[in-house]
């Protein structure tokens, strides 16, 4: 059996990818012993240091221009050239396969299926495979194949300090009684449910009578949703308050997560809660909550359907899911998100409540 003391994982994508990068990541440190590091995108580090099982960070930044990205490029292949025993890379792009070959002695990557494209892919990896229609928690983890190393349960788990929450507590009373997360924003507007049905949602939510907890962070989408939300007695508004960790912290003392398919949903997910995802788009099959309760997700396209602790709304609609960025391609608004009522998300949150109680 070949031993790797040094292995390499390449992401290069969005927040949530990195985040469920997790099971794998695990998977290498506790089976090799390993050193386990990461090459991804630089806007991603806030979530990828909240990995314990990870040891270095390398990262690209699409900031860098002109003759500064060049040289930082250079830069960073030579931080990376032949110092691992094994690479994986699991974003198909060209740049990200080099990575992998010039990194490592043995190196395994997801490529496209484009044979003009991928010949020399083909030729210089150790193994390779294509992107599947799967997934992405079983699409990551397929490097394991090529390993032999079988994993019994899969789970993704996230991570943060225990004592974050007892200062979140003393900092906000509302976190002391059993409370929602209504996360309604997305790093892309085209995921975002409107509006007005929002603000119709939030109405019946206050009705509970307990704290439903606005999160979000300081960016153009999430400030503009703040700014937009209805003055009620139960809603409490910490967007662009707390850090990702203290995200973690409070979305893991919390009794539900409704909102977008987004990073914070998938570590809602990751600590068994109770899940009302809002999907318009997005391919359900890849991106939909990973529960941890029986290794699986969703596999149907439904208004309205459940899975272990996990509620999914998705329009019923010949063009869903498209996985286009809005209807015009452009991150325009998606006209699915239109199609679910906030009356069908509030009755299945009010059916968890009273089953809890």
């Amino acid at each position: 059996m070949e031993r790797f003391k040094k292995i390499l994982i390449i992401i290069r994508r969005s927040n949530g990818d990195v985040f469920l990068t997790e099971p794998l990541v695990r998977a290498l440190k506790e089976y090799y012993n390993a050193e386990v590091d990461l090459l991804i995108n630089a806007d991603t580090l806030a979530i990828a240091k909240k990995n314990p099982n990870v040891n270095n960070i390398h990262c690209f930044d699409y900031a860098w221009k002109g003759l500064k990205k060049h040289i930082n490029i250079i830069k960073l292949f030579w931080k990376i050239f032949k110092k691992y025993d094994l690479a994986i890379n699991l974003t198909a792009n060209d740049r990200s396969v080099r990575y992998a070959i010039f990194s490592a002695k043995k190196s395994i990557s997801v490529i496209d299926d484009e044979r003009r494209k991928n010949w020399w892919k083909k030729l210089f990896l150790s193994h390779y495979y294509f992107n599947e229609q799967k997934h992405i928690v079983l699409q990551n983890l397929k490097a394991l194949d090529f390993l032999n190393i079988k994993l019994d349960r899969i789970e993704v788990k996230s991570y943060y300090k225990k004592e974050i929450f007892e200062k979140l507590k003393n900092k906000y009373p509302f976190l002391q009684k059993k409370y929602i997360i209504f996360h309604p924003s997305a790093q892309y507007e085209y995921k975002v449910y409107p509006k007005h049905l929002r603000n119709q949602l939030l109405e019946l939510l206050n009705s509970l009578n307990i704290p439903i907890i606005i999160t979000g962070g300081r960016s153009a989408v999430d400030l503009k949703i703040s700014a937009s939300l209805p003055k009620l007695k139960n809603i409490y508004d910490l967007t662009g308050k707390t850090t990702l960790e203290e995200f973690i912290a409070i979305s893991d003392n919390s009794f539900a997560y409704i909102g977008a398919d987004t990073l914070n949903m998938h570590i809602a997910a990751s600590q068994n809660k109770n899940i009302f995802a809002l999907f318009g788009p997005t391919f359900h099959r890849i991106w939909s909550p990973w529960s941890n309760i029986n290794s699986t997700y969703a596999k149907n396209v439904k208004l309205n359907q459940k899975y272990d602790k996990i509620h999914i709304f998705q329009a019923q609609m010949d063009c869903v899911p498209c996985g286009l960025a809005g209807c015009d391609n452009r991150g325009g608004k998606s006209e699915c998100l239109e199609k679910i009522l906030p009356q069908t998300i509030f009755k299945e949150v009010t059916n968890a409540l009273e089953n809890a109680n």
